[in-house]
């Protein structure tokens, strides 16, 4: 059973995905664009936390289908950070693969949760 976010894997790698992303973003000069995607990684994030602590399954099911859907937006949003060159290929491909293993993660979770 989860104690913690800090025990959740997918927390601790959309916790790095934050950093990765506002790192990147950091040149970025299009505010509504950078805004944007950083609510978004953030929202996955915290969406994980907000589930865990939410104090019922349906609620918890609910947080990481809302988290999936924050990875896809950011994965999305990657390919115009590419488009705009605030990264190369390689650092798009290698966030889209972390965003992969979070939602993955937390379709795990989430039907784990339904077989019991």
């Amino acid at each position: 059973m989860i104690k913690s976010i800090e025990e959740m894997y997918i927390w601790q790698m959309s916790r790095s995905l934050v950093n990765d992303v506002y790192k990147m973003m950091s040149v970025c000069k299009d505010y509504g664009f950078k805004d944007q995607i950083q609510r978004a990684v953030v929202s996955i994030m915290n969406n994980i936390a907000e589930g865990l602590d939410s104090g019922s399954t349906a609620r918890f099911i609910f947080h990481l289908k809302v988290s999936r859907g924050s990875c896809a937006e950011v994965s999305s949003m990657l390919y115009l950070c590419e488009d705009f060159n605030l990264c190369d290929k390689a650092t798009r491909i290698e966030l889209q693969n972390k965003i992969k293993h979070i939602s993955s993660g937390c379709l795990k979770i989430i039907n784990g949760y339904k077989r019991e």
